[in-house]
């Protein structure tokens, strides 16, 4: 996958997980769900674009492994919402998949990088 096309589907994750956090419940517990949420999922898409500018493959690996966390994090923040109970599993099915199918992305071209 090139660059350009993973930028916009990080960005597109982050556009989803806005109207995600729009639409929660104005619960304190949704709120602060959700924040945790907003921040590491918007963070996913600003920090790979910053590792497109790394000057060496060890700043690559770095920020790439940044990207990672976020996932993983804004993974976590999905799981807590619905096994919480309040987002149903079905709303999330889909930008959980597609944190996974990032995960694999950013999890692969470490490797691949390291490999070289």
């Amino acid at each position: 996958m090139r660059n350009q096309e993973l930028s916009n589907r990080t960005k597109q994750f982050a556009l989803r997980v806005m109207r995600l956090f729009s639409a929660l419940p104005h619960s304190d517990l949704g709120r602060v769900l959700g924040k945790q949420l907003l921040r590491s999922g918007t963070s996913v898409g600003a920090n790979y674009r910053e590792a497109c500018r790394a000057r060496s493959d060890a700043e690559l690996i770095s920020k790439l492994g940044i990207v990672e966390q976020e996932l993983d994090e804004s993974i976590y923040w999905m799981e807590l919402l619905v096994d919480g109970e309040i987002v149903t599993a079905a709303r999330l099915g889909e930008l959980m998949t597609e944190a996974d199918e990032l995960m694999k992305i950013v999890v692969t071209s470490i490797k691949t990088i390291k490999s070289r």
